[in-house]
């Protein structure tokens, strides 16, 4: 799966997920996230807003995601 930034410069980690429907609510983003259960470039990821730029891979729940500018 893709993501376009479509000219921003980044999207925070928990919008990401709730963006694209991997999880229903911010509050079900934040507890996956604080849970460990989100890889960002195949390294654990706690940081709820981690800003995910052009080129960064995303990993939850099976679901790879790569982040396009």
């Amino acid at each position: 799966m893709e993501f376009q930034l479509n000219g921003q410069e980044y999207i925070e980690l928990m919008k990401l997920l709730k963006y694209l429907g991997l999880v229903d609510t911010g509050t079900d983003a934040k507890l996956q996230i604080d849970a460990g259960e989100v890889m960002v470039n195949g390294k654990q990821e706690l940081r709820r807003r981690n800003k995910l730029r052009a080129g960064y891979k995303v990993e939850f729940n099976g679901q790879t995601v790569f982040i396009k500018e």
